[in-house]
């Protein structure tokens, strides 16, 4: 055969590399496209009150954003309306105690008011709920009813944070007569004793909720346990109705009896602008939804719905809303929730939900969310990038899709928790210090930001998402084998695809 017709024969037989190349989506989800979005949600903040609050303009307003953005990548974005309330502290509220001995305490530094807590003044006995051992699990503290065995009405229930969420614990108090609970912060390596547990319900409590620091909490333990105890409780605020918006888009192709949910929490907290919580994580599942089509038909086998939820902040509000709405026979069609949120924490960690429950988080995690762990570690060890799982214990927008049996998992580059000596060594930064140490702060902004870790956990979601896009079959056993190809030829399952 002569050389011309060699040619012309390689020209049409032979595909070049760049053709013949499956599309990545990790490749295509850039730290320059996500700095775009991040640095877009920061103007909205610094121009509506320095936040992007659920309930307030900078959270409307981000809403406004992720909807055009989604739109001129040619996707069709839905939004939910979810019921919220505006949380309103009128003021800094008062925790004492009277009895056996005479203190107050400082707002801020030694206690804090519960988002949603109700408004009131309660000077009661206290009742202690089931606080468990002084190191390790608390037990269930305040996770059943039977841990209320006792209380009188009227007295103050103090709680040990840990084990289920914290509106649980609040409703199985209301519903026990506490007049006020207190819950203190959790003992733990990656807790400072002296940082109160103060965070949020998922809407507004009927009585004062405040909290308290680990070392105040055990120091209140023992005349609680020995019925000595009282104590004043005041909160002052105002919680007002307003509707939020959840923001929902799909891929155009895959197959919506088999959906692949992709969340991020796009609200941030009063204090700052939230750029790495969750602006981080919004940003990605951004990014590669304005990229998800390009992967095509053919690798599109599973719908893939990404979800921007609203008012995490406030207690996972959106998440649940989501959840709740969904028929029996929708959420059969959901395979699982890849949950991402903080993903560029300044002193980072690489951490992977336990979604096969090694750490006991108490949250027994639907079948499936071992593989989606194992997922993520199996794709970071392949890069030789060290990762360790984290509490699986409902903490973030996972945590209603888990209650309902729909298997999840996520990364997370870690929030108050404190670094080790050893994590330096696998992911630099500094020990000692936070992994965010603007974590629901005003200086959450673009400074609090590590781009190479972030550029790492984006990559690590954009490849789980790419995986279970095509099946999920090490998650729900839907496999996407050819029946033909089956009959004549072995596979194995490696990297998100099928290999000879």
């Amino acid at each position: 055969m002569g050389a011309a017709a060699i040619l012309a024969v390689s020209l049409v037989t032979a595909p070049t590399a760049e053709a013949a190349a499956k599309p990545d989506l990790a490749k295509l989800v850039t730290v320059n496209a996500m700095k775009r979005h991040l640095v877009n949600l920061k103007t909205i903040s610094d121009y509506n009150g320095g936040n992007r609050k659920s309930g307030l303009a900078g959270y409307d307003i981000s809403v406004k954003y992720v909807v055009n953005e989604l739109k001129k990548a040619g996707l069709e974005p839905k939004t939910q309306t979810v019921p919220f309330w505006v949380f309103k502290q009128d003021g800094p509220g008062a925790f004492e105690q009277v009895a056996p001995a005479q203190q107050a305490y400082k707002a801020d530094e030694e206690y804090g008011t519960w988002e949603y807590s109700g408004s009131g003044d309660v000077t009661a006995n206290v009742f202690p709920v089931d606080l468990g051992g002084d190191q390790g699990p608390a037990g269930h503290s305040g996770c059943e009813a039977a841990d209320f065995e006792g209380i009188q009405k009227g007295d103050i229930a103090l709680i040990r944070r840990g084990t289920c969420a914290f509106v649980d614990k609040v409703n199985l108090a209301v519903a026990a007569g506490a007049g006020a609970v207190i819950i203190y912060q959790r003992q733990g390596p990656d807790v400072p004793v002296d940082t109160p547990a103060v965070f949020g319900l998922d809407k507004p409590a009927p009585i004062p909720v405040i909290g308290t620091t680990y070392k105040i909490g055990t120091e209140l333990r023992t005349p609680a346990e020995a019925k000595t105890l009282q104590v004043r409780v005041k909160t002052e605020v105002t919680n007002t109705p307003k509707p939020v918006q959840n923001v929902i888009a799909e891929s155009t192709w895959g197959d919506p009896n088999n959906v692949v949910v992709v969340g991020a929490h796009l609200d941030s907290v009063a204090e700052g602008p939230g750029i790495n919580d969750n602006g981080s994580g919004s940003a990605a599942i951004l990014t590669m939804a304005q990229n998800i089509d390009k992967l095509g038909k053919k690798n599109l086998k599973n719908k893939v719905r990404f979800a921007w939820w609203a008012a995490e902040e406030s207690g996972l509000v959106g998440a649940y809303h989501y959840v709740g709405s969904l028929t029996p026979a929708q959420r059969d069609k959901i395979a699982l929730n890849l949950n991402f949120d903080m993903l560029g924490s300044v002193n980072f960690a690489r951490f992977v939900y336990d979604g096969d429950d090694s750490m006991g988080s108490g949250t027994n995690p639907p079948a499936g969310s071992g593989a989606i762990e194992k997922t993520f570690v199996d794709y970071f060890g392949k890069l030789g990038l060290k990762s360790e799982p984290t509490a699986f214990d409902g903490r973030s927008d996972y945590g209603p899709f888990i209650e309902v049996g729909i298997p999840a998992g996520g990364l997370f580059s870690g929030a108050e928790g404190i670094k080790t000596a050893e994590q330096v060594a696998w992911y630099g930064g500094e020990a000692g210090k936070a992994y965010d140490p603007c974590y629901h702060a005003a200086c959450d902004t673009m400074k609090n930001i590590d781009w190479t870790g972030l550029d790492q956990m984006a990559d690590a979601a954009a490849f789980a998402t790419q995986k279970f896009a095509f099946s999920t079959l090490p998650v729900n056993g839907q496999a996407r084998i050819a029946a033909k190809a089956a009959a004549t030829r072995s596979f194995d399952w490696k990297g998100g695809r099928l290999v000879r």
